[in-house]
C-alpha cells in the first residue's frame, strides 16, 4: 500500500484538479462553483452551455470569479464541429476545407480567427485540432474534421492550426493520439480497432503529431482505440506503452495529456468511467474529459472518490496523481497569462469565408450558365456522427434563398429519397446536395435515380469528396460549415 505522505485534503484536491466535466445549461450551476473552491481546475463547454456570445462571456466571467486561473475548455474545431455557433452553422470552414487549399499561412490565420473569438469570450483551451489522417474513407467519425489523407499535408497544416490557435492566448489540445484516421467504428458508440503494423502507426499517424509537438502543443488528446501493434491489451487511452513509453518518452512531449471524453461506449461500455479513469491517469493521462450528458455532480464525486481510492489501495501511485495535477495547474498559469498576440482585441474578420470560398472546387463538363429563377433544393440527409450533432444546420438552401427568393427545399433519405425530391420539386431545377456519397448506398443510388430523369441537376457535395464528380455542375465544399454551403451558393447564383 502506498504511504500518503501529503495530507488527504492535498490528494481530494489532486483528484478534483485532474477532471475536466461538463454540465448543463448556460449559467453554473452551484455544484459546479463548489467544486472549483475544492479545487477543480477545469470545466468543459458544449453547444448546450451557449447561447451566444455575450452569454458565454458572462458564463465564463462567473467561473473566474470563483477560480480566476480556471481552464475553460471547448469542442470548437470550426467547419462541422462548432460549438460557439452550434445553431447557426460555423462561419470558418473545418480541417479538410484548409488541407483542401494547402495554404499553410491561411490555416494559422483560420485559427488565430477562431482562437481570438475563442478568448475574447473566456475560453482559453481548445480541444482542436484533429490531426487525424484520413486513410480510411468509409471512416464513420473523422471524415472532414481531418486536414486529409497525406500524413505530411496534415502536419504541416496541424502545426500551422497549433500556431495560430496559441497566438491567441488559447492552449490547443492536439486529438485524436495516437490517430483515429483508419478506423471504420465511431469510438462514440463502441472500441475501433486499427490492425496496421507499428511501423505503419509510427510513420503515418504520428507524423501530424510530431509536428504539433515540434510547434508547441500545449495539450494532446488521447484516443479511445486499440492498436495492437502498440499495446495488444488496452485502448490507447488506458495504455501506458502509448501514453507514457510513446508520447512522453519516443516523442518527447511534456505538455498536458488530456483523455477523450470517458462517458463515450468505447470506454464507459468496456471498463466504466470510474474504472476507465483511474487507469487512465495511471496509464500517463494527466485530465479526464467527462463531456456531458451525466449526473454531473454525481460523476464529478464518483471520480474524485475513483481516484482517491486508487491511491489508497495503491494501485494508483499518489506521485503520479500529483504530476498529473501539477501538469494542469501548469498550463492553467500559461492560460491566465496575456496573449502573445498584439491584435488579440481586433475586431471579427472575414477569412473564414475567404477560406470557404477558395475551398470550392467546380466540375462541369459544358459551362456553367448561373441560375437566374429559384431551384429546388433536395437535401439527402445522412445520420450525423455524434460528434458533429444534429443541431448545427447544413446546406445551401438558406444561402440560395438568400440569392435566388422562392426556393424551396426538402430533406430527404433512404430508399424513396429520389421519387420524393423528383415530386416536390416539379418544374424546377433541382439542386442535390450530399454529404459523403460515398459512404452511403442509398445516396448514391438516389443520386443516380436524380440524374437520369433529371440530368441538369446540380449536385453540392458537402463531405469528404471520394466519388466521381457528377451533374450539370458539381460543387465540392470540402466541409458543411455555414461559409462553405454560402460559397456553394455564391457560385450557383453567380455572385
Amino acid at each position: 500500500m502506498t504511504t500518503l505522505a501529503r495530507r488527504p485534503d492535498t490528494l481530494t484536491r489532486d483528484a478534483l484538479t485532474v477532471l475536466q466535466p461538463g454540465f448543463p445549461g448556460t449559467t453554473a450551476p452551484d455544484w459546479l462553483l463548489r467544486r472549483l473552491g475544492e479545487g477543480l481546475a477545469s470545466v468543459g463547454l458544449f453547444g448546450r452551455n451557449i447561447a451566444s456570445p455575450a452569454q458565454l462571456s458572462a458564463l465564463t466571467a462567473q467561473l473566474r470569479a470563483e477560480r480566476d486561473d480556471v481552464l475553460v475548455a471547448i469542442d470548437e474545431e470550426g467547419g462541422d464541429v462548432t460549438r460557439l455557433e452550434v445553431r447557426t452553422g460555423s462561419s470558418v470552414p473545418g480541417n479538410h476545407a484548409l488541407g483542401a487549399i494547402d495554404d499553410v499561412r491561411l490555416t494559422r490565420e483560420v485559427a488565430q480567427e477562431l482562437g481570438h473569438r475563442l478568448r475574447t469570450c473566456g475560453v482559453n483551451l481548445n480541444w482542436a485540432p484533429s490531426a487525424d489522417v484520413n486513410s480510411n474513407p468509409a471512416n464513420p467519425v473523422i471524415g472532414v474534421r481531418s486536414f486529409g489523407a497525406d500524413p505530411e499535408l496534415v502536419a504541416r497544416h496541424t502545426a500551422a492550426y497549433v500556431t495560430g490557435l496559441q497566438s491567441a492566448g488559447v492552449a490547443a489540445c492536439t486529438k485524436h493520439f495516437p490517430g483515429h484516421g483508419d478506423t471504420s467504428v465511431d469510438s462514440h458508440h463502441a472500441l475501433p480497432r486499427i490492425d496496421a503494423s507499428r511501423a505503419v502507426v509510427l510513420d503515418r499517424e504520428l507524423a501530424p503529431f510530431r509536428a504539433a509537438i515540434a510547434a508547441g502543443t500545449r495539450a494532446v488528446m488521447s484516443a479511445h482505440i486499440l492498436i495492437p501493434a502498440l499495446d495488444p491489451d488496452r485502448p490507447a487511452t488506458l495504455s501506458h506503452p502509448v501514453l507514457t513509453d510513446l508520447l512522453r518518452g519516443e516523442l518527447g512531449y511534456t505538455g498536458l495529456i488530456v483523455t477523450d471524453g470517458m462517458e463515450m461506449q468505447a470506454i464507459a461500455g468496456t471498463y466504466g468511467i470510474e474504472r476507465g479513469s483511474v487507469l487512465a491517469i495511471a496509464a500517463g493521462a494527466d485530465a479526464i474529459c467527462v463531456g456531458g450528458g451525466l449526473k454531473d455532480d454525481e460523476t464529478v464525486r464518483s471520480l474524485r472518490d475513483a481516484l482517491i481510492e486508487a491511491v489508497r489501495t495503491g494501485e494508483l501511485p499518489e506521485e503520479r496523481l500529483a504530476d498529473a495535477a501539477e501538469r494542469v495547474r501548469t498550463l492553467a498559469r500559461w492560460a491566465a497569462a496575456p496573449p502573445q498576440s498584439a491584435d488579440s482585441g481586433k475586431a471579427p474578420t472575414d477569412v473564414g469565408l475567404t477560406a470557404a470560398r477558395r475551398a470550392l472546387k467546380a466540375t462541369h463538363a459544358t459551362p456553367y450558365e448561373p441560375l437566374r429563377e429559384p431551384p429546388y433544393v433536395a437535401a439527402f440527409t445522412p445520420v450525423a456522427n455524434f460528434a458533429v450533432g444534429n443541431e448545427t444546420p447544413w446546406g445551401v438552401a438558406a444561402e440560395l434563398a438568400r440569392l435566388l427568393p422562392g426556393t424551396r427545399t426538402g430533406t430527404h433519405t433512404g430508399e424513396t429519397a429520389a421519387e420524393t425530391a423528383l415530386t416536390e420539386a416539379g418544374e424546377s431545377r433541382i439542386v442535390a446536395v450530399v454529404r459523403d456519397e460515398h459512404r452511403h448506398p442509398w445516396m448514391k443510388t438516389a443520386l443516380d435515380t436524380l440524374l437520369a430523369a433529371r440530368p441538369d441537376t446540380i449536385v453540392v457535395e458537402m463531405g469528404v469528396p471520394q466519388s466521381p464528380p457528377r451533374g450539370a455542375l458539381h460543387l465540392a465544399t470540402h466541409g458543411a460549415a455555414r461559409v462553405c454551403g454560402q460559397a456553394a451558393a455564391e457560385f450557383i447564383a453567380g455572385e
